[in-house]
């Protein structure tokens, strides 16, 4: 997992299409076609659960289709161009949706949020952590903690550090402390990011973003995603059609490298899970906060 946040994962396969028609370009006309048709191919099925990525790839896919009897320079140089448009669009996007999350942080307010969602997971600014950033700009006194987000410690190594380099004020917590923290009432909001939205509103994001929504839930504290309209999946109706990815057993069993669990025990490590609409208070997009109904109001944004 090199690159890895929804946003982040639709640029970097932008700009993947754009090394591909780069690394083809001295062939035919005829191999150069075929030989971006399989790139795309390849990079659409690299990671299953992100939407963006295809969202990406179909929008490159579209330009390689509408220019393809230019010449082969011609192409790699209308592909270069869409994949900067995808880079300036999400940065632009953030920042949109920073400013309209803001909205619903109270002064003094204290957050939780999950994983990485901040400028390290898109192109700039951050979605979850854009809003994080764009209240503590905008003075009003939040405080942050940060889950550690196991297993890749996302929240550890990436939140943390964005959150210091800002100088917001935080807190990192293992992911068991948070229930604890929900139900004491020191959390007033919840913030998270996400992978895919499907049409009723249901949310795939890192994994444990299920159960922090489960415990806002019966605490009554607010529970917010905060996601681009690409990371919604139009051709899906409910979080039972995403595809989870499964990742690799040693990120359970290892850390940094060194084993903390005994040899020969099996592991179940799925990446992400489904928060169900019913447990999301509203749905942060760069066109504005969707509330339920989820799927009256997504077909809206169509």
């Amino acid at each position: 997992m090199v690159v890895r946040g929804a946003p982040a994962i639709g640029a970097a396969a932008a700009y993947g299409v754009v090394l591909a028609a780069q690394q083809f370009m001295k062939e035919e006309k005829e191999n150069f076609l075929k030989n971006m048709e399989n790139a795309l191919n390849v990079l659409s099925k690299s990671r299953p659960t992100a939407v963006n990525l295809t969202w990406a790839i179909g929008r490159m896919r579209g330009v390689l289709e509408k220019v393809k009897d230019l010449s082969v320079s011609d192409i790699y140089e209308a592909l270069k161009e869409e994949a900067n448009k995808i880079y300036f669009e999400d940065l632009e996007t953030n920042k949109k949706m920073a400013k309209i999350g803001n909205e619903v942080i109270k002064p003094n307010a204290v957050i939780l949020t999950h994983c990485n969602t901040g400028a390290l997971a898109t192109v700039g600014y951050g979605t979850a952590l854009g809003v994080i950033r764009e209240a503590h700009y905008s003075g009003k006194n939040i405080f942050v903690y940060a889950d550690e987000t196991r297993p890749r410690l996302q929240g550890a190594k990436l939140t943390a550090w964005e959150l210091v380099q800002e100088g917001i004020p935080a807190k990192l917590i293992a992911d068991s402390v948070a229930a604890t923290l929900i139900r004491d009432g020191k959390i007033d909001i919840i913030l998270v990011g996400a992978d895919r939205i499907a049409l009723n509103g249901d949310t795939a994001n890192k994994i444990g973003t299920f159960m922090l929504s489960v415990v806002a839930k019966v605490y009554n504290v607010p529970f917010y995603v905060v996601a681009p309209t690409s990371t919604i999946d139009f051709n899906i109706e409910t979080g039972a059609e995403i595809v989870i990815e499964e990742r690799s057993p040693e990120e359970v069993t290892h850390i940094n490298g060194v084993r903390i669990a005994p040899e020969g025990i099996d592991v179940y490590n799925p990446a992400f899970d489904v928060t169900p609409h019913e447990n999301i208070t509203g749905i942060i997009t760069e066109k504005g906060i969707i509330r339920p109904p989820f799927r009256e109001n997504i077909l809206k944004l169509r």
